[in-house]
C-alpha cells in the first residue's frame, strides 16, 4: 500500500470522526453565515442557546440536518486532499533533494512549496467535491416551517397539534435536494460557491503551511534534545491543528460566507437582498445591505466547531498513519520470516 493511500484513507478516517463530534456545531453556524435577516434577539443568542432553539422548534434531528451526504462528503473530500497531498509533497521533497545536490537549498520543502501543495490538492478536491456540500449546505439551512393556527382563534392543544402535524411538509431528503438543484440551474448548480470556494482553498493551505511549519520545528528541537523525531504525542497533534486551523479561519471565514450564501437555497422574493446572481453580487449586496459585519456571522461558532474538528481529524488521522504503518511493516517482516532461505 502507497504512503498516499495510507494517508488518503486515515484522513477520510479522521474527518468522518470529527464530522461526527462536530455537526451540530457547523449546521448551526451554516444557518448563522446565510441569515439574511437575522432579529435582534436572535444576534444576542450564543451558540448553544440557537441550537436549544433548533431543537425546541424543529426537533434535535434538524442538528443531524445532511448529515449522511456530509460524511460522504468529508469522506471524499479528506481521501481526496490527503491522497493528492501526499503526491504533491512527495514531488517537492524528490525537487528539494535534486536541488541539494546541484548546491541549491538544504533539501527540504520550503513554506513556499508547502503552500502550493496544499493549493493545488485543494483545488483538486473542490472541484470533484462541490455538488456534494451544495446539497449538504441546502439540508443544513433547511427550516422545517408549520402554519399557525389564526391569532384570535381560540382552539385546544390537541387541535393545534394536528394541524401543526397535518401542515408538516414531506422529508427533506438528499434526492429532493438533488431534484431541486437540477430544477433551478441544471448540472452547473452543482458547482454553484465553486468560485469563492476554489479561493478557499488557501484555508487548508495556510492551515498546513502552519501545521508543518510547527510540527517541523517541534520535531527539531526534539532532535536537539536528544528525544526521537518520531515521539510527538496525540495530544501534541490535537494542539498544532487546532491552532493551525485557528489562524487559517481567522484569515479566510468572510469567503466562507459567501461560499454558504451562494450554495443555501436561493429566496426568490421582491426582496433583491436575497437573491444572489454570483460571486461579485453577493459580495456587493452583502456590503450594501449589511455591511462588513455581515461577512462575520457566526464566525465565533466557526472557530469552535472547525478548530475543535481540525485538532480532531489530525490527531486521529496521524494515529491512523502510525499504525498502519506498524501493521505493514509487521506484516512484511512476518512475510520475510516465512520465506524459505
Amino acid at each position: 500500500m502507497s504512503d498516499a493511500l495510507i494517508n488518503g484513507l486515515a484522513g477520510a478516517g479522521g474527518g468522518i470522526i470529527a464530522q461526527l463530534i462536530t455537526y451540530p456545531l457547523q449546521t448551526v453556524n451554516t444557518r448563522q453565515q446565510t441569515e439574511r435577516d437575522p432579529k435582534k434577539d436572535q444576534k444576542n443568542l450564543g451558540t448553544l442557546d440557537q441550537m436549544c432553539q433548533v431543537v425546541k422548534h424543529e426537533g434535535w434531528e434538524r442538528l443531524y440536518g445532511g448529515l449522511m451526504p456530509s460524511l460522504v462528503g468529508t469522506a471524499a473530500s479528506q481521501g481526496v486532499y490527503y491522497y493528492f497531498y501526499q503526491i504533491f509533497r512527495s514531488k517537492a521533497e524528490a525537487a528539494a533533494l535534486k536541488q541539494k545536490k546541484i548546491g541549491v537549498g538544504d533539501g527540504s520543502v520550503g513554506m513556499l512549496s508547502s503552500l502550493l501543495v496544499a493549493a493545488l490538492s485543494g483545488c483538486v478536491n473542490v472541484l470533484l467535491t462541490n455538488p456534494i456540500w451544495v446539497v449538504v449546505t441546502r439540508m443544513q439551512t433547511h427550516r422545517k416551517e408549520l402554519k399557525k393556527a389564526t391569532p384570535g382563534h381560540d382552539l385546544s392543544v390537541a387541535t393545534e397539534q394536528t394541524i401543526l402535524s397535518a401542515a408538516e411538509p414531506p422529508p427533506y431528503g438528499t434526492i429532493h435536494v438533488i431534484q431541486e438543484v437540477y430544477g433551478e440551474a441544471g448540472v452547473w448548480g452543482f458547482w454553484n460557491g465553486v468560485l469563492p470556494t476554489l479561493v478557499m482553498v488557501s484555508n487548508p493551505s495556510i492551515q498546513f503551511m502552519l501545521y508543518e511549519a510547527m510540527l517541523s520545528r517541534l520535531k527539531r528541537r526534539r532532535a536537539l534534545s536528544n528525544k526521537s523525531s518520531d515521539g510527538v504525542t496525540a495530544l501534541e497533534i490535537f494542539l498544532l491543528g487546532a491552532l493551525a486551523k485557528l489562524g487559517a479561519t481567522v484569515v479566510t471565514y468572510p469567503l466562507l460566507v459567501v461560499k454558504a450564501r451562494l450554495q443555501a437555497r436561493q429566496v426568490k422574493t421582491k426582496d433583491k437582498r436575497h437573491h444572489y446572481e454570483g460571486t461579485w453580487d453577493a459580495i456587493v449586496k452583502m456590503v450594501r445591505y449589511e455591511g462588513f459585519y455581515g461577512f462575520y456571522n457566526g464566525m465565533s461558532t466557526k472557530i469552535v466547531q472547525s478548530v475543535l474538528a481540525a485538532a480532531v481529524l489530525f490527531m486521529v488521522k496521524e494515529e491512523l498513519v502510525k499504525g498502519a504503518r506498524f501493521l505493514l511493516a509487521k506484516d512484511a517482516a512476518n512475510t520475510a520470516k516465512a520465506r524459505p532461505l
